[in-house]
């Protein structure tokens, strides 16, 4: 991020910046994600982690504190559901809808390689105060490691940086907000035609919220996950055989 002090006149982001801001930071995402499912996995909370709850749909909920942040966790054992049935109806956590009903636009700005992309999204009038007429751009990259085990994180940009990938916009309004999450998921194969998906988010990096808010939003967005298996039980009917 050297080099990017924004000032008074139009300034941009090189191509080259970018690319290795993002590459860097999704690759440390994705190893953050895989370290954050592999904990506890077996009833073992470790690297932090700690029960919250688990409800009477069998979603585990746990939490992990770093200094002033918290993390939250939610997995969720899908029985006689292959990776490639869920995949076939959740292809993907379009976590900014979860957040939000009144998102008005999401656009790709950028493909940085294959399977890692910047998209913008922006929220309307009728959104809530987090969200309302701000913008947000974040990256988005899936990665399959040698197992099969598939992988999406995403993040939002800094300020600074999503601002300056469009030099020519006016920002007078202030309404592009950044680093406001990160989050992703990871869906492993388990025996037969099982799989188990872990859902990971960490509201408010940069520390603007007060921690009972981020608590609060933070434990509804980790129910993603509930959403998601009431969607796929109840497309499996449609589906095709693993």
């Amino acid at each position: 991020m050297n080099g990017l002090v924004p000032s008074s006149s139009s300034w941009s982001v090189s191509e080259e910046s970018l690319r290795r801001y993002v590459r860097f930071a999704s690759e440390s995402c994705i190893q953050e994600l895989l370290s954050s499912s592999e904990a506890g996995r077996f009833g073992n909370a470790s690297n932090g982690w700690k029960m919250v709850r688990h409800d009477q749909n069998g979603v585990e909920i746990s939490k992990r504190d770093s200094g002033s942040l918290h993390a939250f966790r939610s997995r969720r054992i899908l029985t006689s559901v292959s990776p490639e049935q869920f995949i076939t109806v959740a292809n993907a956590i379009d976590a900014a809808k979860q957040w939000e009903g009144d998102l008005v636009e999401a656009t790709h700005i950028r493909e940085i390689d294959e399977n890692l992309s910047v998209i913008r999204l922006r929220f309307g009038e009728n959104s809530k105060p987090l969200f309302r007429n701000r913008e947000f751009i974040v990256y988005e990259r899936r990665e399959t490691m040698q197992d099969g085990t598939l992988v999406v994180a995403v993040a939002s940009l800094p300020k600074e940086m999503a601002e300056g990938l469009e030099p020519t916009k006016k920002k007078k309004t202030n309404s592009i907000r950044g680093f406001l999450v990160e989050s992703g998921w990871v869906l492993e194969r388990l025996e037969d035609t099982s799989c188990m998906i872990t859902y990971v988010v960490q509201l408010d990096p940069a520390g603007w919220l007060p921690k009972c808010f981020v608590n609060r939003l933070n434990t509804k967005l980790v129910m993603i996950i509930d959403n998601l298996r009431k969607l796929v039980q109840a497309s499996l009917p449609s589906l095709p055989p693993p």
